[in-house]
């Protein structure tokens, strides 16, 4: 595993940033944002191409070959599906609903819609060095996926890497972004022996270049300032049998958390931070 100390050090004194997301508040749709108005790509239009002549795979490019499953967290239309998501699946460690819709900030942009936009900026960065991209889902179905279908789709690729992309909905005044990492489970049709070492070393390099490239603090009302979470009762975490992180981009309940995350330009900033910290790992 790798140290943080250093990097996250450098990065305490800067604005402080907000952490994690599995809240069900937020029930409405994401409503028009003015800082949205330069973004490239948004949850609601179309999603940008990938960059010209740099098809997955390419030979040459520093990820090539490399596989990459991106999870969005939540679906815009789940909102719309209460019934269908309260369901509930196996997560190994007991039971769990099938997904939230997530949270939103005052001004109503939601989580969904967050995630959606980041991940899309996160694809085209990752494809452009290379990487073949796959997602668990483009808003393109009325809900879902469910969180043990989300964990498959990572499974069935033989991911290298999965980073489900969050923000967190906490109380206000808790700040900073955390990566939560999965804690050693073996129970039902969990075991996270296998992944456990290797997820740790990813959400480090996440999380050191997710401060550098924002300029944001680690959570600091979790995580001791190290900006990592370790849990066992995420059932996408307990059912991968592969790499994987949930990034917790910032607090959408704290208003100058919810400022940042509404903002286009910081969002291509997180999604930078994340493809430098996906890149190191895979790179070893």
């Amino acid at each position: 595993m790798r140290a943080l100390a250093g990097a996250l050090t450098a990065c305490a004194a800067a604005t402080a940033l907000a952490g994690c997301g599995g809240s069900s508040s937020g029930s409405k749709p994401a409503a028009p944002n003015a800082n949205d108005a330069k973004a490239t790509t948004s949850a609601t239009s179309t999603p940008a191409r990938t960059p010209a002549n740099t098809p997955a795979g390419t030979p040459g490019l520093p990820l090539a070959g490399r596989t990459i499953v991106i999870d969005p967290g939540h679906n815009p239309g789940n909102f719309r599906h209460s019934r269908e998501i309260n369901q509930k699946v196996d997560i190994g460690t007991g039971r769990k609903e099938c997904d939230t819709t997530g949270t939103s900030t005052d001004a109503d942009y939601t989580e969904a819609a967050f995630t959606l936009d980041v991940s899309h900026r996160l694809r085209d960065l990752l494809k452009a060095q290379g990487a073949k991209v796959l997602l668990t889902h483009d808003a393109d179905r009325p809900f879902g996926p469910c969180i043990d279908e989300r964990a498959r789709t990572g499974n069935a690729a033989r991911a290298d890497a999965v980073v489900s992309v969050h923000a967190d909905g906490s109380a206000t005044g808790n700040r900073g972004f955390h990566v939560i990492v999965p804690a050693r489970v073996n129970s039902g049709a969990a075991d996270t022996a296998k992944i456990v070492g290797p997820s740790r070393e990813l959400g480090e390099d996440i999380a050191r270049h997710f401060a550098r490239a924002t300029g944001t603090a680690p959570a600091n009302y979790l995580g001791a300032g190290t900006g990592l979470d370790v849990r066992d009762d995420l059932g996408g975490l307990n059912l991968s049998t592969v790499p994987k992180v949930f990034v917790e981009c910032g607090n959408m309940r704290d208003p100058k958390d919810a400022a940042l995350l509404s903002n286009a330009a910081w969002r291509q900033k997180a999604a930078r931070g994340i493809a430098d910290g996906i890149g190191t790992y895979l790179k070893g």
